[in-house]
């Protein structure tokens, strides 16, 4: 008699992030979520799904708060392969327990959707396990939230195994609150003779297991690259070069931006989430000092917990970046939303106290709002990315606000240590050089890690002091 704690080799080979129940009988056609057939995802593209959107205003936002979301939510399900055919709007003080939206409402998006005959419906704000079920039983079609939608679109534009990995974490966490029981005809024979030991495992058991065990692989296996992360950010200050972010809000132009900086060849397109993996690259500032500047992943409102928690070991390069070059779409309908959006992400992955320089974007496609953002906000740029239009601004900038972390030391430097003084043009800004009998005086800029390492040289110890407080 078969072990019902000893997964098959059925199981052992099924995809993890397949689907795991299958429709209710009578239910409408779809791929989003449950109800479509097998996929590698949450989302099968099999056919352009029609889609109707559903939002919720809650004090204190505004019906132009909420329409503005469904905006950039039809943007993600387009990004996701489908269409949103039409959109639903109630004004609530609370969601409704059962399910989100009240009877009344789902009764007319019900009536909606068939006039349609619409596949899916995607809620705006994320929906619990229960309210899912009870959405999808009263509409008798697919209802799934922002991040499933959000997930999907991850997981179509990682290519590196890393960012698979990632993603499959992200997806899997999202799915196990959410896994359904198939049916008594589909469990493992009773684990004992007669009916006195009770049922055998379920499939419902059998699927959790199986991501659980998948779950516990993946994040072994990130937090094996968070380890290489760690060595290699201690290379990096080893080699006293400052390092440097671009972070923002998905599709405000941050590869455009790497790409004129450092011809890194990152993939540029005028979607959402078009890349997702980190690519760092050499960068010479007009000043002589090399930095290492980091693309990485976009954010966007309502950024699905999993995935922050999933892209931590990518995101610790914020974290331990020497500054944050924050793209903001200077065209966009609410930079102060998506700034706002992004500054949130950044607290919670502990990079809020990063330096910032915020660089108002897309100039080329509205001046005067790029150039109205950037008068609110002294210190910040505006650029245009695409034209190169105030890239030397920003370039200049970034050399000022990495200067204005070091301090300036005074060192005397003998004849026959040309080594020093490589040292010196290499990890900081040289200011003034002179000579005397004795050797080099020299006045240069340096971080604190470089001027205790060069000590011995300093003519003014209280400088080093100075650096230490810093």
């Amino acid at each position: 008699m078969p072990d019902p704690a000893t997964p098959d080799a059925s199981e052992l080979d099924a995809d993890p992030l397949a689907p795991l129940d299958t429709a209710p009988v009578g239910s409408h056609r779809g791929a989003f979520g449950d109800f479509g057939g097998t996929s590698s995802g949450l989302i099968d593209r099999a056919f352009r799904e029609q889609i109707v959107l559903v939002g919720v205003t809650r004090p204190p936002a505004t019906e132009d708060d909420t329409e503005r979301h469904l905006d950039e939510l039809a943007l993600l399900v387009d990004t996701a392969g489908a269409d949103a055919v039409a959109r639903v709007v109630q004004r609530r003080a609370h969601p409704d327990p059962a399910t989100f939206i009240g009877t009344g409402k789902v009764e007319e998006l019900r009536g909606l959707c068939e006039q349609l005959d619409a596949d899916t419906v995607v809620f705006d704000d994320e929906l619990s396990p229960a309210q899912q079920r009870n959405l999808e039983k009263a509409l008798g079609r697919t209802a799934i939230d922002r991040t499933a939608v959000i997930l999907d679109i991850f997981g179509q534009n990682a290519h590196s195994q890393e960012g698979k990995a990632q993603v499959e974490l992200a997806q899997i966490r999202y799915r196990l609150p959410r896994l359904r029981g198939r049916g008594k005809q589909l469990s493992q024979q009773r684990g004992g003779i007669g009916a006195r030991q009770g049922g055998g495992e379920t499939q419902l058991e059998i699927d959790r297991r199986r991501l659980v065990r998948r779950m516990h692989k993946l994040e072994a296996e990130l937090r094996g690259v968070s380890r290489v992360r760690r060595t290699q950010a201690k290379a990096r200050q080893r080699s006293r070069l400052h390092t440097v972010a671009i972070v923002g809000y998905t599709n405000a132009g941050k590869s455009t931006l790497l790409n004129r900086l450092t011809d890194a060849g990152v993939l540029v397109e005028d979607r959402l989430f078009a890349t997702l993996d980190a690519t760092t690259r050499r960068l010479q500032l007009p000043g002589g000092e090399a930095v290492l500047v980091t693309d990485t992943v976009g954010f966007i409102t309502k950024l699905p917990h999993q995935l922050v928690e999933a892209f931590k070991s990518t995101l610790e390069i914020v974290v331990e970046a020497d500054l944050l070059v924050h793209v903001v779409d200077g065209s966009a309908a609410d930079p102060d939303e998506h700034i706002d959006a992004v500054n949130a992400v950044l607290d919670e992955i502990g990079a809020g106290r990063v330096p910032q320089l915020l660089v108002a974007n897309k100039r080329d496609l509205d001046p005067s709002a790029a150039d109205h953002l950037v008068g609110l906000r002294p210190g910040a740029v505006a650029i245009s990315a695409a034209t190169g239009d105030g890239v030397d601004l920003l370039l200049r900038t970034i050399g000022d606000r990495l200067r204005g972390l070091s301090s300036v030391v005074e060192l005397r430097v003998p004849f026959d240590r040309g080594d020093v003084l490589a040292s010196l043009h290499r990890e900081g800004e040289v200011l003034e050089t002179t000579s005397d009998g004795n050797g080099m005086r020299v006045r240069a800029r340096l971080d604190r890690a470089g001027a205790h390492r060069l000590q011995e040289f300093v003519v003014d110890p209280v400088l080093i002091d100075e650096t230490s407080r810093r």
